[in-house]
């Protein structure tokens, strides 16, 4: 058993740090909210854009003619890796860089080998852990504090000329998707080339559209804005699961600080008894022999 000073001293640490998760905790509650929010808007629209790219992409139009919609053999491949700028928020970077070891052993193992697999890192935790393995194309840590659907954009263009220029083959994010504050789900996502997407017979009320201009000029147009909407949408989303993640993690500190506060005061009380108690007899055995 510690002495007194020493258990006091683990006391004041104790409550410094839970102080501080309390106050984290606090401040990721609060992103969260505008976060959520705002995730929790943009969903509708994207869901309805895709509506409308589904219904105008059936399976009357052959893949090969929609550049965006080219499947060719896969050399070149690059990855998108969404994480936080700062720790503190439980397994939320971890598993993310841990499923990108896993997507390039598993899947691009070849393409590898070849040095053909690129990563674009959004956020700086992920630069950092995978930098000493990987090449790292381009890092983009301010969306992460200030995302915004203009420099977003920006690099969702890049990915599109890069891909129609033929120098991508394969565009895969890899991210958290935001479910609630307590869940994320960890998600592979294809960007690039497009999958076409075919309705399912029972929906299907064989409407007959008139379009204008053509099926193929519509989709060519449409498309490249519904990926920047989606890459958008994708970056909201990671940001989300972050303060949702950070948030559940700081309170789980504060209550286990809270826990090991109750376990040392519990000890003090008893050192301090025992301390309180040898005095006693002491002074008793001294009086005793006073007496003697």
């Amino acid at each position: 058993m510690g002495s007194l000073k020493e258990i006091r001293v683990r006391i004041a640490s104790v409550q410094s740090t839970q102080k501080i998760t309390g106050a984290m905790k606090m401040v990721s509650a609060a992103k969260l909210r505008k976060a959520q929010n705002a995730i929790i808007s943009l969903r509708p629209y994207s869901n309805k854009l895709n509506e409308i790219l589904q219904r105008v992409s059936d399976n009357t139009i052959a893949s090969d003619e929609l550049s965006l919609f080219e499947e060719r053999p896969i050399e070149h491949v690059l990855l998108v890796v969404l994480t936080s700028n700062r720790g503190l928020c439980g397994s939320f970077n971890v598993n993310v860089t841990k499923e990108v070891h896993r997507v390039i052993e598993e899947k691009y193992a070849q393409q590898a080998a070849k040095g053909n697999v690129q990563i674009i890192c959004i956020g700086k935790k992920g630069k950092e852990q995978l930098s000493k393995k990987y090449q790292i194309l381009q890092s983009h840590e301010e969306l992460i504090d200030a995302p915004t659907f203009y420099k977003s954009s920006e690099i969702a263009t890049y990915l599109i000329n890069e891909f129609l220029n033929k120098k991508l083959d394969k565009v895969e994010i890899i991210y958290n998707r935001f479910i609630n504050p307590a869940t994320q789900t960890l998600v592979t996502e294809s960007f690039l080339p497009v999958t076409q997407t075919t309705r399912n017979s029972k929906n299907n009320t064989n409407s007959d559209y008139i379009f204008e201009p053509s099926k193929e000029t519509i989709l060519e147009e449409l498309i490249p804005k519904i990926l920047k909407l989606q890459f958008h949408k994708t970056i909201i989303d990671s940001i989300a699961s972050e303060h949702g993640a950070r948030m559940t993690a700081m309170h789980k500190a504060t209550d286990n600080a809270t826990e090991i506060l109750r376990a040392l005061k519990l000890k003090y009380n008893n050192a301090r008894q025992t301390a309180i108690t040898t005095e006693l007899i002491e002074i008793v055995s001294g009086a005793e022999a006073l007496n003697g």
